[in-house]
C-alpha cells in the first residue's frame, strides 16, 4: 500500500469510527427513558399527561394535584402513575428526571425553582412567571442548575409557525418594523361571590401556596383564578402571551422594551374579576436609536367580542417595508407585497400547533443536550410584556422601563407591581423573596 493510500485508509477508518461512536451515543440517548411528573391536572395538565404518555420512551411516573377529583381523572389516563397531592413527594424521588408544571400562574415560578433545586428538568406553562421579578429568578436559577427549562409557548416548536418566521427572516416583506398581536374572544363573566368553605377533596391551603392567604371563594377556582391579581395574570398572560410571543419572535427583538403604553379596563363584565376585559398595549423597542432600528409591538384584547380582525380570533399581523403577513395558529398564513398582491409561499403539510412537538423538543434536549425552542430567557422576555401591559392599565399611565435593571423608571407605585409579597414561612415561598 502506498503512503498516500495508507493515510487515506487511516483517515477513512477514523471518520468511520467517529461516526460509529456518534451513532452509538445517539442510539443510546434515544433509548434513555425520561421519567416525568405532571404537576397540576386541570384541562391543560391532563393535556400534558396525554402528550407525554404518547411520546416514545417517556414514563409518566406521577400525577399531582391538590384536587382529588382532578388527580383521579389524570390517573385514568396513566393508571400506572402514582397519584399524589404533595409536590414534595416528587422532589424527593431521585428517579424523576423532569417535572411539567401546569398549575395556576402563582405557582409557576415557585414550583420551577423548587424542581430545579432538586435537580429536575422543568417544563413550565405560560406565562413562566406571575410577575417580572419571578421571571428573572427563573432565568438565573436555570443558569445555576444547568438543567433544561422549556416554556409552554408551544408555537415555537410548530413547523407551521416556524415556516412563517423563516419567511419573515428571508425578507419576503422587507424589514419587519411593526408586529400586531390580538386576543379577541368571548369569555363569560365570573359573577359575584362571597367567601365560603372550601369543598371536600380540595387542599385549599396548598392551592394558595406561597401567595398571601385569602378565604376560599367559588369564583376564584378552576380557571377563574386567571382573573385575580393574587393568582393569575389576566387573559393577556393566559391566551394573549401566545400571540405576544409569536409577535416578538417575528419582530426579531430579544430584549425588553423601553416604553410601554396601555389603556384598558373592565368595559363590559360587571363581576368580580380584577383584570381588564379590554386592553390595547404598545411596546417600543428603540434598538440603537437610529432610524430603521426601532420596532413596535401592539397587543389588542377584547374578551366580549366575536368580531375578529381579518377573521382571525387570536392571531398576528407583521408589517414590513415591502409587505405584510397575516398569521394564526389556526393554520392560516397569508403574505402580501407592498401593492397588496398575494405572494404565494410554500407551507408545510402539518399546520397543527400543539403540545406534542414542544414536549418532544423538551425530552430530546434532556436526552441529547440539544437546545430547547423556548428556554427560560425566551419565556421571561415574552411573559414580561403582559405583565407590563397589565401594570400600565392598573396604574393608568405609560411606563418607562429599564431593560437591563428590569425596573420601571420614575414611578414607585408601578415599580412595586413588578414583584409580589409572599406568605411567611410557607414551604413554597421562594428563598429569594
Amino acid at each position: 500500500m502506498s503512503e498516500i493510500a495508507r493515510r487515506q485508509f487511516l483517515k477513512t477508518a477514523a471518520v468511520g469510527t467517529v461516526a460509529l461512536m456518534h451513532n452509538s451515543r445517539a442510539n443510546a440517548a434515544a433509548n434513555d427513558k425520561v421519567v416525568v411528573a405532571i404537576i397540576g391536572n386541570g384541562g391543560q395538565g391532563r393535556g400534558h399527561v396525554k402528550s407525554y404518555a404518547a411520546l416514545p420512551n417517556v414514563e409518566v411516573a406521577y400525577v399531582c394535584d391538590v384536587d382529588e377529583a382532578r388527580v383521579a381523572e389524570a390517573k385514568k389516563i396513566v393508571p400506572q402513575a402514582e397519584a399524589v397531592s404533595d409536590f414534595r413527594r416528587i422532589l424527593d424521588d431521585k428517579s424523576v428526571d423532569a417535572v411539567s408544571i401546569a398549575t395556576p400562574d402563582h405557582w409557576h415560578t415557585p414550583a420551577a425553582l423548587l424542581a430545579l433545586a432538586a435537580g429536575k428538568h422543568v417544563y413550565v406553562e405560560k406565562p413562566c412567571s406571575h410577575n417580572v421579578q419571578e421571571g428573572r429568578w427563573l432565568v438565573e436559577a436555570a443558569k445555576r442548575s444547568g438543567k433544561v427549562v422549556q416554556h409552554g409557548t408551544q408555537s415555537r416548536s410548530a413547523p407551521f409557525i416556524q415556516t412563517a418566521i423563516n419567511i419573515l427572516r428571508e425578507g419576503t416583506i422587507g424589514t419587519v418594523l411593526v408586529a400586531r398581536a390580538w386576543n379577541v374572544q368571548f369569555r363569560p363573566p365570573i359573577g359575584k361571590a362571597r367567601p365560603s368553605d372550601a369543598p371536600a377533596g380540595l387542599d385549599y391551603d396548598t392551592w394558595v401556596g406561597p401567595a398571601p392567604m385569602v378565604p376560599y371563594q367559588s369564583n376564584r377556582q378552576h380557571y377563574s383564578w386567571h382573573w385575580w391579581y393574587q393568582f393569575g395574570t389576566g387573559d393577556a398572560g393566559n391566551d394573549g402571551v401566545h400571540e405576544i410571543d409569536i409577535a416578538r419572535w417575528g419582530l426579531g427583538v430579544n430584549v425588553h422594551p423601553t416604553n410601554v403604553g396601555a389603556v384598558g379596563g373592565k368595559y363590559v363584565h360587571d363581576d368580580d374579576q380584577e383584570f381588564p376585559d379590554t386592553m390595547t398595549a404598545v411596546f417600543d423597542y428603540p434598538g440603537d436609536g437610529q432610524i430603521g432600528q426601532r420596532r413596535q409591538l401592539i397587543f389588542e384584547m377584547r374578551l366580549w367580542s366575536k368580531y375578529h380582525p381579518n377573521n382571525i380570533d387570536n392571531g398576528n399581523e407583521f408589517l414590513g417595508t415591502k409587505g405584510r403577513m397575516l398569521l394564526t395558529k389556526r393554520g392560516k398564513l397569508e403574505v402580501f407585497d407592498e401593492k397588496g398582491q398575494r405572494v404565494e409561499v410554500k407551507l408545510p403539510d402539518d399546520k397543527s400547533v400543539g403540545l406534542r412537538n414542544h414536549q418532544q423538543n423538551f425530552v430530546d434536549a434532556i436526552r441529547e443536550g440539544t437546545a430547547v425552542n423556548a428556554d427560560a430567557m425566551t419565556g421571561h422576555l415574552s411573559s414580561t410584556l403582559p405583565h407590563l401591559g397589565n401594570i400600565a392599565c392598573r396604574v393608568g399611565r405609560s411606563l418607562r422601563f429599564d431593560p437591563v435593571k428590569e425596573q420601571i423608571i420614575g414611578d414607585d407605585d408601578a415599580n412595586a407591581l413588578l414583584r409580589r409579597t409572599y406568605r411567611d414561612n410557607h414551604w413554597g415561598t421562594p428563598k429569594l423573596a
